[in-house]
């Protein structure tokens, strides 16, 4: 059946779960020294800190990352320093980018801009990690049920904080992106 969540870690009433990463050992340093949290939020900001700044979790958390007012955490995810991350907005576009452009930060960092939104009413939807030369292929999803399959190598690697490139034509047929993921390439 599973336990609640609040059993396990102290929460404030205002307080929600939105992300989790999976971690083999905070106790092997060289794991924990070689490892990285990248976070997005809905508003296009993005923050990596070491895994190192959260080697030793307290009873009732620690502080992951500050948000501006109107924004919240979409994701986190663990990386090894070399990978590039891909952050989609709900109006179509995505970005690909190195982890590299992304500097460290503190764990109270509120972040820097990952991709420029295309209006007010835009939004992450997602965020993807590709690890080092890996091939894979960006899956993306929209609210009327369309989807495209296209490789990530075809996303041309830019700088953070870029509009992006076209990944869905969004319409009214199509509806806004709602998800992205990454596929492991397959055989044929």
């Amino acid at each position: 059946k599973g336990r609640a969540i609040q059993n396990l870690i102290q929460l404030d009433r205002d307080d929600k779960v939105k992300a989790y990463v999976t971690v083999e050992d905070l106790t092997d340093d060289e794991f924990v020294d070689s490892h990285n949290i990248i976070m997005a939020t809905r508003k296009g900001q993005v923050k990596k800190t070491s895994l190192r700044a959260y080697s030793r979790p307290r009873v009732n958390g620690i502080l992951a990352i500050g948000i501006y007012e109107g924004d919240e955490l979409l994701e986190a995810k663990l990386t090894n320093g070399k990978s590039q991350i891909m952050l989609a907005g709900k109006s179509g576009y995505a970005v690909r980018f190195e982890e590299e452009k992304v500097r460290e930060m503190g764990r109270t960092a509120m972040g820097v801009r990952g991709i420029t939104l295309q209006h007010a009413e835009d939004e992450v939807i997602g965020m993807v990690v590709v690890p080092d030369a890996e091939e894979a292929n960006l899956l993306v999803v929209s609210e009327k049920g369309f989807g495209k399959q296209t490789p990530i190598s075809e996303y041309r690697v830019t700088n953070r904080g870029g509009k992006g490139v076209k990944t869905l034509n969004v319409g009214s047929k199509t509806g806004n992106l709602v998800s992205i993921q990454r596929i492991e390439s397959v055989e044929e």
